[in-house]
């Protein structure tokens, strides 16, 4: 998933893409188990585009309402587009309520696994439902209703989920702030959001540094104009918070009093939650995600796209502040039926790359979905897999990865390791879930390495030209999705009809602009090659710098790697790689970057003019693993540049600072830490 810019499409020709790409048969990653194949592919996208209606009622059959939805599609206000207008149901009651009444009520509902805290929990459907309940008589015990927005600033810890579902169980809408954001960014979503409650931790655990929460909301409610009527405080045992007395509660206390309350009928048109995603203005987006369509969306996703039985354990190795963690921690899981695992580590260093291994041998995981990132760092400190043979991880069937582009060096190293199916797909915060992926559970196909596979049935992707005309096969240009989106897409911006116009559908009509370029191929894959503002322009040439890093990443000793552009008077632009080296290479480094200048020249072709590259041990990255290639940049060309407030560890950028130095950039840029 990638967030989308406010930023120009730049000019430029587009390329042809010419050279062949491996097709790897579904066959040879030999899966433990065949996919549930509920229908063919081509027929159900086939029908998805010509009659989105009939097949999204379909879908939504599946789905409890309290009150039949009169239209499917209401397009009276296009292009503010509203799914099952008129009908109603309860997000909560269909993902906790009508699994205890239908069977499930001892199934493990929820996992909890925190090796930073050495705490293992668990909750049944009927014990999740208690929480739930009781904790939805909390808020509604402090005035919040159907409609009020409640701010969730907590780690992950079972609570977190449970305050997002007592909210959707009494219609108020959550807003969850990730818990790594400083004071600044808290404080915007409490002016923009408005919250009637605030719902804190008094920490977060970052690795093995304990990180208050409390002081940053302290901060926060300072600067908003907006002041919540009161917050309440979850006491975690590695730091407890002082309280404010005529605001703060304590969780525990209030939970010990409160009465269970009913799931309140809800449209299927009503916010669920708002979820703030970055904006290039400095004003983060507030994407609104509805009721009903999200249900629907979801519930199928789970079937179609990952092949998740109910009953089965679904890992989805996130954070409940990002979109992976509402739609696939949170919510589609619980709606198909499936256990959910809530973990609060890393990949590596709590304590060792075979955390993830453990995880899913300990709790028989059968389908896993995390970022790229993880499993770089996982192949960074353990190349040939020993902590992996010390598990059984036998009940694994798929592993799916999104959220930044999977690079095939990745690819093959995780299909080699795991001999079965590795997944790429492809989605956005505002998407909500996968918009192309090889869907598991419709019809497996062969994997293209670099590709997420095929557009999902509900997303008419297309690729355009700058003018916004429709590209043959195998041309770069603009990745854009035909309207109305499917149901589970964002339906507008918090408060911001106009600019959910501006960002995403006025530039090209009829389309949703999804910021990231790419092309699709001969055969109808999809290649995402990076975000619009990742084409840099080399001597009147557009160059995706995605594929200079597919170039970088085949190189033997090369564990991951970026690529921004840098202006050149000449040339307009020039491309500049960092790469971090594989433990245990032992090389002359400047062997290896001839080699890697070289690489680049024959796979990429003359034009990319790869000259500079430095080798770091670290690149810098948010918390979420995407690369800080805008803030690299930046400071390649001087230029004043902001620390994201979400980056995993600023020192990193020194690092980067130092490296870009000795190759002649960075030599007088400023910055200011974000938050």
């Amino acid at each position: 998933m990638r967030d989308n810019p406010d930023s120009p499409i730049r000019s430029g020709t587009a390329p042809v893409r010419q050279r062949p790409r491996v097709t790897v048969p579904l066959e040879s990653c030999q899966p433990t188990a065949r996919a549930m194949v509920v229908g063919n592919y081509q027929s159900l996208f086939e029908q998805a585009r010509r009659d989105p209606e009939g097949f999204w009622a379909e879908a939504a059959s599946a789905i409890h309402w309290f009150t039949p939805y009169r239209k499917v599609l209401d397009d009276s206000r296009a292009p503010f587009y509203r799914w099952f207008e008129g009908g109603t149901l309860n997000t909560c009651y269909n993902a906790i309520d009508h699994h205890v009444a239908n069977g499930r009520a001892e199934q493990l509902a929820v996992i909890y696994d925190s090796p930073v805290t050495a705490t293992r929990r668990s909750f049944t459907f009927r014990q999740l439902l208690g929480e739930v309940a009781r904790f939805a008589g909390v808020l509604a015990s402090l005035g919040v209703t159907r409609g009020d927005r409640v701010i969730i600033y907590m780690p992950m810890v079972p609570e977190t989920l449970i305050a997002m579902y007592a909210c959707a169980r009494i219609g108020a809408i959550h807003s969850v702030v990730f818990g790594g954001f400083g004071a600044k960014e808290l404080a915007v979503r409490i002016e923009d959001g408005k919250p009637k409650v605030v719902l804190c931790a008094s920490s977060g655990i970052e690795g093995t540094r304990v990180v208050p929460y409390k002081p940053m909301l302290d901060e926060a409610i300072a600067r908003s104009s907006h002041k919540p009527s009161c917050c309440v405080v979850l006491q975690r045992p590695q730091h407890r918070s002082t309280l404010e007395p005529r605001r703060d509660h304590d969780w525990e206390e209030l939970l010990a009093g409160a009465r269970p309350v009913d799931c309140v009928p809800v449209a299927a048109t009503d916010p669920l939650y708002v979820l703030y995603t970055s904006g290039t203005t400095g004003q983060p987006k507030g994407v609104v995600r509805d009721n009903g369509g999200h249900a629907v969306a979801l519930k199928w996703s789970m079937r179609h796209v990952f092949d998740a039985k109910p009953g089965e354990v679904f890992w989805a190795a996130s954070d409940f502040g990002w979109v992976v963690g509402h739609s696939y921690i949170t919510y589609a899981p619980l709606l198909a039926g499936c256990t959910t695992v809530i973990h609060e580590g890393k990949p590596v260093g709590t304590p060792d790359p075979g955390n993830f291994w453990r995880v899913i041998s300990e709790h028989r995981v059968a389908v896993m979905f995390t970022a790229p990132t993880a499993f770089r760092a996982i192949k960074r400190e353990d190349p040939e897999g020993r902590f992996y043979r010390r598990y059984d991880v036998s009940s694994l069937r798929y592993l799916f990865l999104a959220g930044e582009r999977l690079d095939p060096d990745t690819y093959h190293w995780a299909v080699q390791l795991l001999d079965r199916p590795v997944i790429d797909h492809w989605w956005q915060t505002e998407t909500g879930w996968p918009v192309a992926s090889n869907c598991m559970g419709i019809e497996p196909m062969p994997f293209k390495p670099g590709s997420p596979t095929k557009p999902v049935p509900g997303f008419d992707v297309k690729i355009l030209d700058e003018g916004g005309r429709p590209l043959p096969a195998n041309h770069d240009g603009i990745v854009a999705i035909r309207t109305p989106l499917p149901p589970g897409a964002l339906s507008t911006l918090w408060n911001d009809d106009e600019r959910f116009r501006t960002v995403y559908l006025d530039r090209y009509p009829g389309y949703y602009l999804t910021g990231d370029g790419g092309y699709i191929d001969e055969d109808g894959y999809l290649f995402i090659m990076g975000r619009i503002d990742d084409i840099i322009i080399v001597a009147g040439h557009n160059l995706s710098t995605g594929s200079i890093e597919e170039a970088l990443a085949g190189h033997e000793n090369v564990a991951e790697c970026a690529v921004f552009g840098v202006k050149d008077a000449l040339k307009t632009q020039l491309p500049v790689a960092m790469v971090v080296l594989k433990t245990g290479v032992e090389r002359d480094r400047q062997a290896i970057v001839t080699e890697l200048v070289h690489l680049v020249r024959e796979m990429v072709g003359p034009v990319a003019n790869l000259k500079h590259v430095g080798i770091v041990t670290r690149l810098p990255k948010t918390r979420s693993g995407k690369v800080l290639r805008s803030t690299m940049r930046k400071i390649a060309d001087g230029e004043p540049f902001t620390v994201p407030p979400t980056i995993e560890d600023p020192s990193a950028l020194e690092e980067i600072t130092a490296a870009l130095r000795t190759l002649g950039y960075a030599k007088a840029s400023g910055s200011r830490i974000g938050g």
